[in-house]
């Protein structure tokens, strides 16, 4: 039984992992470039929420369901603005650029992005009450019960219909062929009458809102996001998306799922101290010796 609740406790990690693995190849594929900006994204997404859900009880004296909106909305809002910002000013003039550069510029951004953040929180770390946290039993044997609260449910049926209905419109959809004609040959996309600057920015932008409702999502979840998290999960995501491909986005969303399997695995049976460079390293040997990850355009 415990193997089978560690196994369930691996699905909102393995739905997370998915979700941000999918909405960073949908940027990679217009970019070819390695942008530890997305991992910032999803912090400051969770920051912000927090902070604005803090602001409507403090301050505003709203009850929890409207100070959780408030935060979401606003978290949106200056998520979608900063990843648009980012998207038109910085990486839209570096596409011709080395990838040195980008890589360059998305820790800049994600340095300004934490920052930011932690200024306006003023550096205090603040914590969402628990909320949707009663059980759901899933499997009964005897006396042992494997479940998942009512929010690990919830995240997970929305982060896996983010991924499903991504991956339909990418394969059905106008903006779907719009996206895989610029992926393939932004050049010949152009010559066939295709604005693929209009593309990549409008491609950004989807990444940037996935980002967001992921940040969202999590935090509701652990109840905080700390100041520190996007230069990780920008180094992780970065990772992780490159299992499965960095550049087909339903790929890496299976290869990154994977991954939060083996994560919660280890953390059930190792020692929590090594998790991380464990998943590291494994992230480094799978994508070294495979060798299934995008390679940029030089």
């Amino acid at each position: 039984m415990y193997l089978l609740q560690q196994l369930a406790n691996a699905l909102p990690v393995a739905a997370l992992y998915a979700v941000l693995a999918f909405g960073y190849a949908i940027a990679f594929g217009v970019t070819r470039r390695v942008d530890l900006t997305y991992g910032a994204l999803f912090a400051f997404a969770g920051q912000i929420f927090v902070l604005f859900a803090d602001v409507g009880w403090n301050r505003l004296w709203l009850v929890l369901p409207a100070c959780l909106a408030l935060g979401a909305a606003c978290s949106l809002a200056y998520t979608a603005g900063a990843g648009l910002l980012v998207g038109r000013v910085v990486m839209a003039r570096l596409l011709s650029a080395s990838p040195n550069a980008v890589i360059v510029a998305g820790l800049g951004v994600s340095l300004v992005l934490m920052e930011t953040a932690r200024l306006a929180a003023k550096t205090r770390s603040l914590w969402l009450p628990p909320f949707l946290n009663a059980p759901v039993t899933l499997w009964s044997e005897r006396a042992a019960d494997v479940s998942l609260t009512l929010i690990q449910l919830g995240n997970i049926a929305v982060m896996l219909a983010i991924v499903g209905l991504g991956a339909l419109v990418l394969r059905f959809g106008r903006a779907g062929r719009l996206w895989r004609a610029v992926h393939d040959d932004p050049r010949a996309a152009e010559l066939c009458g295709v604005d693929a600057r209009s593309v990549f920015l409008g491609a950004y932008l989807v990444a940037t809102l996935i980002a967001a409702v992921s940040g969202i999502l999590a935090t509701s979840y652990y109840g905080n996001m700390d100041f520190g998290a996007g230069l990780l999960f920008g180094l992780k995501v970065v990772m992780i998306a490159g299992i499965g491909g960095a550049g087909h986005p339903l790929r890496a969303a299976a290869g990154a799922a994977l991954l939060g399997l083996a994560e919660t695995l280890w953390s059930a049976f190792g020692p929590m101290a090594w998790r991380d460079p464990f998943v590291l390293t494994l992230l480094i040997v799978i994508i070294v010796v495979a060798g299934r990850g995008d390679r940029p355009v030089p």
